[in-house]
C-alpha cells in the first residue's frame, strides 16, 4: 500500500521554474490551476532571478538563485502561515512570482519641451537633451508593494514612462541649479552623465530599483543659437582676413579654367581692395597732456602751494599776489619776485615804463 502511495505522490511532484523568452519582462507569476502547488515540488530559481511566495496576499518567503524542494524545513515562514506544525503532504495554495534582476538597458529618455537655462555667455537659452538609461530590480518586495501589485506579467513598458518623466524632471532641475555653461555641457557629456546618475539614483530606490546608468547622448540648442555659434567658429578659423581673402581669390581663379589674364588681375585687385576696406584704420597718436605748473608763493614768513597758474591768476585778481610777491617752482635756484619771472608776465598787470630823463 505504501509503495503505491509513494508512486502516486511521485507522479504529482511539480516542477516550478521560469525561463524568460523576452527581453522586457520584469516580473512573471507562475501559472498553476487554482494556484495549487504540490508538497515536495521542486523550485528552480536561476541566476538573475528571485522568487517570492505570496500566501493569501502576504509575502511569505523570498528565495534567491538555487534548487529548492518545497517542504516545511525549506519554507519556514510559509509553513508557519499554513500551520504546518507536524508536517504537510497535500497540495497547498500560494502564488509564486519570479523577479528578473538583470539590467534592463537602452531605455530611452528625452525632453519633450525645451528647458530654459541661464547661461553666462548666451543669456537665457532653450535646450533639449536625450539619451538612454539602465536599471534593475534590487528590492523585489518593495517593487511589488510600490509598483507591481498583483500584475502577473509586468513588463518594462508599464513603468518606463514614469521613470522617463522622473529622469527628465530631475535633469531639468539639476541643469538649472548647476549653473553649467551650455558649451561645457555639450562638450563633457560623459562627466554630465555620471553626475546626473548620482543625483537621480536615490529616486529609483524608493521603487525597489537601482538606476545603474544615465547616458546623455545629445544636447541641442535652438537653430538661431547654433547658427551664431557656427559664425563665431568660422570667424575664428579665418584668422587673418587679408590672407584668407587672397587664398579664396587664388583658389577660385585656379578652379576657373576659362579665366583670362585680365580676369585674374581684376580678381586680385578686388581681393586687395576688400581686404583694405575691411581692415580697421589705426587711430592717430594722441600727444600726452601738458604738465601743470606747480608754484609756491611766499607771503611774509608763510608759504603756500603748490598752485596752478589758474590759482595764481585768482590771487592776482584778489590783490594777494603782486609783482613784488616772492614765488618759486621746481628748477628755480631761489625765490624771485613774480614780476621778474617771465612765465608769470601774462597774469600780472602791466607796469608803465620808467620816465625818460629830464632835458
Amino acid at each position: 500500500m505504501m509503495g503505491l502511495w509513494d508512486k502516486l505522490m511521485g507522479e504529482f511532484v511539480d516542477i516550478i521554474d521560469w525561463t524568460d523568452d523576452s527581453n522586457n519582462t520584469m516580473v512573471h507569476r507562475f501559472n498553476r490551476h487554482g494556484n495549487e502547488i504540490k508538497y515536495g515540488a521542486k523550485l528552480t530559481v536561476r541566476e538573475s532571478q528571485v522568487a517570492i511566495f505570496v500566501n493569501e496576499g502576504e509575502v511569505a518567503d523570498i528565495l534567491g538563485p538555487g534548487l529548492y524542494v518545497l517542504e516545511t524545513r525549506n519554507l519556514p515562514l510559509l509553513s508557519t502561515l499554513q500551520h504546518w506544525d507536524h508536517g504537510f503532504n497535500s497540495p497547498f495554495k500560494a502564488e509564486v512570482y519570479f523577479f528578473n534582476t538583470r539590467q534592463f538597458t537602452n531605455l530611452k529618455w528625452g525632453t519633450r519641451n525645451p528647458i530654459i537655462v541661464r547661461d553666462s555667455e548666451f543669456g537665457a537659452v532653450r535646450l533639449r537633451a536625450f539619451g538612454t538609461y539602465s536599471m534593475r530590480i534590487t528590492d523585489p518586495k518593495l517593487f511589488m508593494q510600490e509598483i507591481m501589485g498583483t500584475d502577473g506579467n509586468f513588463r518594462v513598458e508599464e513603468i518606463s514612462d514614469q521613470l522617463r518623466n522622473l529622469i527628465v524632471t530631475r535633469f531639468s532641475t539639476i541643469v538649472a541649479q548647476a549653473n553649467l555653461p551650455v558649451l561645457d555641457m555639450a562638450a563633457n557629456t560623459e562627466q554630465l552623465s555620471q553626475f546626473i546618475t548620482t543625483k537621480i539614483a536615490p529616486e529609483f530606490q524608493a521603487y525597489g530599483l537601482a538606476l545603474t546608468q544615465v547616458l546623455v547622448e545629445n544636447i541641442s540648442l535652438p537653430d538661431e543659437v547654433e547658427q551664431a555659434l557656427d559664425k563665431r567658429s568660422s570667424m575664428g578659423m579665418i584668422g587673418n582676413l587679408d590672407r584668407y581673402l587672397r587664398f579664396q581669390a587664388a583658389e577660385s581663379l585656379g578652379k576657373s579654367q576659362g579665366s583670362t589674364v585680365m580676369d585674374m588681375g581684376v580678381g586680385m585687385a578686388m581681393a586687395g581692395k576688400l581686404s583694405e576696406a575691411m581692415r580697421t584704420p589705426e587711430a592717430p597718436p594722441v600727444p600726452p597732456p601738458l604738465p601743470q605748473a606747480s608754484w609756491h608763493v611766499a607771503q611774509g614768513q608763510q608759504t603756500s602751494g603748490p598752485h596752478s597758474l589758474a590759482d595764481l591768476q585768482a590771487m592776482v585778481s584778489a590783490g594777494r599776489l603782486t609783482v613784488a610777491t616772492l614765488v618759486w617752482q621746481a628748477g628755480m635756484a631761489q625765490w624771485q619776485a613774480a614780476g621778474t619771472v617771465t612765465a608769470l608776465h601774462s597774469i600780472l598787470p602791466a607796469s608803465p615804463p620808467p620816465l625818460p630823463p629830464l632835458p
